[in-house]
């Protein structure tokens, strides 16, 4: 049996012994009361995210800035719980199957579908911008399947952690919202003086479905990048 098949057998037995607690456990709230101090922590990223969700959503309604500020900061702080659960972890001694869903739960909404809807937010809406974003949603949660999936098989340090990241991290992804907070601080955003580089029109009129904003590309790369199995990102 070769070095990744006991590898895998190990990760599998594991998994069914850290299922049995779920099995075991039984009434009203039986999930939560298996929560543990670190899940609590990964749920706040989750709930940041969410917030930077409905503040986009509330921009859009009633065109108030302070909300799209809001919305850019909510996933700096989600990227704050997503480090502190980690931490909490390895302070209590705990970590469960449920934790790691949860992380990859969590980091989806805050580092995927919150990013790419203050993208939409802040201009990029044409029909091509918006297949690209989805794509950028899909990417994101691809590679977080792929981590939890395949984590066990990358090589480790002596501290017994990855040494690597196949793909570009989707926390990653707030180097994009970056970008746009600062472009916001300029203006250039859609009902002030527009998204920098413009448009082209790949095919048909301008401004029908052909139509493309230049910078989405780069949401596009990113989300190439995520996916990428070649790229290895060393872990910090």
């Amino acid at each position: 049996m070769s070095v990744r098949q006991r590898s895998s057998n190990d990760v599998t037995r594991q998994k069914a012994e850290a299922l049995q607690q779920y099995q075991d456990s039984d009434g009203h709230f039986s999930l939560v009361r298996n929560f543990r101090l670190a899940d609590m922590v990964t749920i706040m990223n989750g709930v940041c995210g969410s917030l930077s969700v409905f503040s986009s959503a509330h921009y859009l309604i009633n065109n108030d800035i302070d909300y799209l500020w809001f919305a850019l900061a909510f996933p700096l702080a989600g990227l704050v719980f997503d480090f502190l659960d980690g931490k909490v972890a390895r302070w209590r001694k705990s970590s469960s199957m449920l934790g790691q869903e949860l992380d990859s739960l969590a980091d989806l909404i805050s580092f995927g579908v919150a990013p790419a809807l203050l993208a939409f937010v802040v201009g990029l809406r044409t029909y091509l911008d918006t297949v690209i974003l989805t794509a950028f949603i899909c990417c994101g949660l691809a590679r977080l399947a792929r981590f939890n999936a395949t984590v066990a098989l990358v090589p480790k340090d002596a501290a017994g952690k990855a040494k690597y990241f196949e793909g570009l991290p989707i926390p990653s992804s707030l180097s994009l919202v970056g970008v746009l907070a600062y472009w916001t601080k300029q203006g250039w955003i859609a009902g002030q003086q527009g998204i920098p580089l413009g448009t082209c029109t790949l095919w048909g009129k301008p401004g029908g479905r052909g139509e493309l904003h230049v910078v989405s590309i780069v949401f596009g790369l990113w989300a190439a990048a995520m996916v990428s199995k070649t790229l290895r990102v060393p872990k910090i």
